[in-house]
């Protein structure tokens, strides 16, 4: 089968945990090539050190993952970062990795405003600059809140002014003072891409409103029919009824590009299912 241009693979992947409650990140990388053999790779709770975590011993999932994707760059950003009992840290975050060049990275904190008796946890969006087949693109990952709609909200503002900010570095004239060191102008373009779990329905008021300026990929592609279940699909420890909580949005300008948007329903190596957007 003839590659696209582009191939993104967005998974929660449960700190590497399927329903049979084995932790195992070689799992993980084997159904993600068989699935999309992705170019970039958008992954949510990936956990290092995190005995604590079900199922795991503690092991270096980012570490892990970069062994198993040979020729991609790996970058992780932690709203978690917390000492354990020798010594060391644990942390929990996102990873992208991307066998296309990387210019930029930036790690965005999320707020995290304080709501009474509310579990929750320190949340960040990754922002990778990628150079895709057709120019500089930025890909940025997150996981909002799932205990807090308050939380949620302020998470789903801060993605909106991240975005309006790239489109107005974008606009801008680079200074031509410096040509090298941090002060280096570099690109950070207007086409983007937003996956992660955000843990809210299709039917969210929030999703309209990350929708005034980004278009969710399945309604463009699938206006019809309802977003399949990315989401308590195959166990019910978080609920009896399945549905969507996994989303792809990108900028208008790439609306054109999208070639497919699909979503496997098939596997159970995590408790949420990978979605799969080709880019012609």
């Amino acid at each position: 089968m003839a590659r696209s241009a582009l191939t993104l693979l967005q998974w929660n992947i449960q700190w590497c945990r399927g329903i049979d409650g084995r932790v195992d990140p070689e799992r993980i990388a084997r159904v993600a090539r068989d699935l999309a053999d992705p170019d970039v790779l958008c992954l949510q709770e990936v956990a290092v050190n995190f005995a604590t975590l079900e199922g795991s011993s503690g092991e270096d999932q980012v570490a892990l993952l970069r062994e198993q994707f040979p020729g991609y760059q790996v970058f992780f950003a932690f709203g978690v970062d917390v000492p354990d009992d020798a010594g060391g840290r644990r942390r929990f975050g996102n990873v992208i990795l991307s066998r296309l060049p990387v210019r930029q990275v930036f790690r965005h904190s999320m707020p995290w405003p304080p709501e009474d008796e509310a579990p929750s946890m320190p949340r960040v969006a990754l922002e990778a600059v990628i150079d895709a087949p057709w120019g500089p693109l930025r890909v940025t990952t997150t996981h909002l809140e799932y205990y807090s709609g308050v939380q949620r909200t302020g998470q789903v503002q801060r993605l909106l002014e991240i975005d309006a900010e790239a489109r107005a570095h974008a606009r801008a004239r680079p200074s031509q003072r410096y040509t090298s060191g941090p002060f280096q102008p570099l690109a950070r373009p207007h086409a983007g891409i937003l996956t992660g779990d955000f843990n809210m329905r299709p039917d969210d008021a929030l999703v309209a409103r990350l929708g005034t300026s980004l278009v969710d990929v399945w309604r463009l592609r699938h206006s019809a029919q309802p977003h399949p279940p990315t989401f308590c699909l195959h166990g019910d420890e978080h609920g009896k009824e399945p549905y969507c909580c996994d989303f792809v949005f990108v900028t208008p300008d790439l609306a054109p590009r999208i070639a497919s948007v699909r979503v496997d329903a098939d596997t159970q190596a995590s408790d949420h299912q990978p979605v799969i957007v080709e880019f012609s």
